[in-house]
């Protein structure tokens, strides 16, 4: 039997443009779009379809305007006759995705989802002065060796492993000292490239403490219900079910590790999915699948031509 996860992207996949050609196509997708602006008390999805892109990106509006493109391909889906809990055994979000993926899975409202995703973004944004933190890519270095580059460049700092995406691509996070100095040690240690992100602050590492506080705070306000399909849980790299612990989950993410490796080799293996769909903006994580297992078959649905070749897939 076919088993399936849906995956849902996080920040660095928005793009200006994104979302138009399923507003162009589906009246459902301008619903989504409709609410979020209603929810968030902003024109966002102006600012996705026509930018400008340095306002796109500020991490308060890339969080909400990603998982607003997400929620209109499920809409989409729904409307025709395709429903998370009949055709996908389970979902996944990488960081931020993880709210797409629950609200797919009907544990927040799609307003809880775009307000809890503002205060998020406003939250992370504030937690560290600008230019206090930096986050850099290691890309060639095995995790453990990443792990040892960190501790090595801390000397008193916060440097931390903060995106362990596929075999051979490790961010790490933290003070900007700590940050610099281990771009050149993980240089001797063999990297093929280490370079600094150009990220607005240091996610997922210690010193986002005060936006944990902050999302503990938001998360105990809204009603939140069992997802109708389990969710891989970014730190534990394995299927929750349970609101307290979702919400529990979801405030260790902020400084906790986004442990994506170990999340699809559980999907691919103990969860027993050969098919990985991720919903949403761009492709990241369908390249991220194929390193992480190059046997399971990993596609995007982010087009009409998308959605109806899966949706004629599922008929055949």
């Amino acid at each position: 039997m076919t088993k399936r996860a849906f995956t849902f992207p996080g920040q660095g996949s928005q793009a200006v443009g994104m979302g138009k050609e399923l507003a162009d196509a589906y009246p459902e997708a301008r619903a989504v779009f409709q609410e979020v602006d209603d929810a968030l008390g902003q024109k966002l999805s102006t600012l996705m379809f026509e930018g400008p892109d340095e306002t796109l990106r500020l991490t308060e509006n890339a969080q909400p305007a990603l998982m607003a493109v997400s929620m209109a391909v499920v809409r989409v889906l729904e409307s025709k006759g395709v429903r998370i809990a009949e055709v996908a055994d389970y979902v996944a979000g990488h960081s931020l995705g993880e709210y797409s993926a629950l609200r797919a899975a009907g544990t927040f409202t799609l307003g809880d989802a775009a307000q809890l995703l503002r205060t998020r973004g406003l939250a992370m944004q504030q937690a560290v002065p600008v230019g206090h933190g930096a986050m850099a890519a290691l890309l060639g270095l095995d995790l453990a060796t990443a792990q040892e580059v960190a501790d090595a460049a801390a000397q008193g700092e916060v440097c931390d492993v903060a995106n362990d995406n596929a075999p051979g691509q490790v961010v790490i996070s933290g003070a900007v000292g700590a940050i610099e100095r281990a771009v050149e040690i993980a240089k001797e240690k063999g990297a093929k490239r280490a370079m600094l992100l150009p990220v607005s602050a240091p996610f997922h590492c210690k010193l986002m403490a005060p936006a944990a506080s902050v999302m503990a705070e938001a998360l105990a306000s809204v009603t939140m219900k069992a997802p109708v399909v389990p969710v891989v849980s970014n730190v534990i790299a394995r299927p929750i079910i349970d609101p307290a612990e979702i919400a529990e989950r979801l405030v260790e993410q902020v400084t906790g590790r986004v442990r994506w490796t170990e999340s699809v080799t559980w999907l691919t293996g103990e969860g027993g999915v050969t098919q990985l769909y991720e919903l949403g903006t761009g492709k990241v994580l369908t390249g991220l699948a194929k390193r992480i297992n190059g046997d399971v078959s990993a596609s995007a649905l982010n087009t009409p031509a998308d959605i109806d070749a899966f949706v004629a897939s599922l008929n055949a």
